[in-house]
């Protein structure tokens, strides 16, 4: 049975826990202190009896036996003990370099790093630690339990056996894995980051109110949201660093930010996490 650690206990990082604790395995979610834990812990009760609601399989899931699975914990020395770590941490490079530094320096040689990340290069993540060999980067999406495929993106350095046993370890939990290689935002956000800036440039530039952009993608393309709820789920504040990290990357004026989008989140307007964002929830 494979150990697993989850740092990072924010939406993306809590929704990654759960899934493996739904699945029978036991998972150390860490963050940095007890308040986000009390938090997560409460967030992610209530998403068991969410997605039981949407999954007949899991209908009779029990939270508590479930959240037992889960330690909840502040202390990053537990990661001597683990196979794997998931990481979750903003999408801001200072914060990604101080964690990678850190959890280098406590796991095993024979850890794999599974970085969660939403556009920052796997390759650079690697340099960080002395094992560049065992770094994969894992895009969940986003509520995770729901989701069944995983883009899954191979650094310069990435070994055929930690594709091999990361494939091994998402299969457990149900979940298939598109594999790509290695550049800024991969394929999912080099693209959806498009047509979600260029959204929010249609709100500000008044073409059009955010639900009519969003129906339009919905009953004229077959989308199951549009581009502008998919913003807010996966929360303006990471759409904003994901876009900046693709301008910083290829110095494209097409990844250049929206000034809306900017200015929703210096207001704390960052989606469905908040209650506010292009939409009210």
């Amino acid at each position: 049975m494979r150990k697993i650690a989850v740092v990072g206990a924010g939406v993306m990082g809590r929704g990654v826990a759960q899934n493996f604790a739904q699945e029978g395995l036991n998972v150390i979610l860490l963050d940095i202190s007890e308040g986000k834990l009390e938090h997560a812990k409460e967030e992610i009760r209530q998403n068991i009896r969410f997605h039981a609601l949407f999954n007949k399989n899991k209908i009779d899931d029990d939270s508590e036996e479930i959240l037992s699975r889960v330690n909840f914990s502040t202390d990053y020395q537990l990661l001597e003990q683990v196979d794997f770590v998931v990481e979750n941490v903003p999408e801001k490079w200072e914060v990604k370099k101080s964690v990678y530094e850190k959890i280098d320096k406590i796991c095993t040689e024979n850890c794999i790093f599974l970085v969660n990340t939403s556009c920052i290069p796997i390759t650079k993540i690697a340099a960080l630690t002395n094992r560049p060999e065992k770094c994969i980067g894992t895009h969940f999406m986003n509520p995770v339990p729901l989701m069944t495929t995983i883009e899954v993106i191979k650094g310069y350095h990435t070994s055929e056996e930690t594709i091999f046993l990361t494939k091994e370890l998402l299969k457990h939990i149900g979940k298939e894995c598109i594999i790509v290689n290695d550049l800024p935002g991969f394929v999912s956000n080099r693209i959806s980051h498009l047509f979600m800036n260029e959204a929010a440039y249609v709100v500000q530039d008044q073409v059009a109110a955010p639900k009519d952009v969003d129906n339009i993608f919905k009953k004229c393309y077959g989308h199951k949201m549009g581009p502008l709820e998919t913003a807010d789920l996966i929360g303006l504040d990471t759409v904003v660093n994901s876009l900046d990290v693709l301008y910083e990357s290829f110095q494209d004026s097409k990844y250049r930010c929206c000034p809306l989008l900017r200015k929703m989140v210096d207001a704390g307007l960052y989606g469905k996490k908040v209650g506010q964002g292009f939409y009210t929830y």
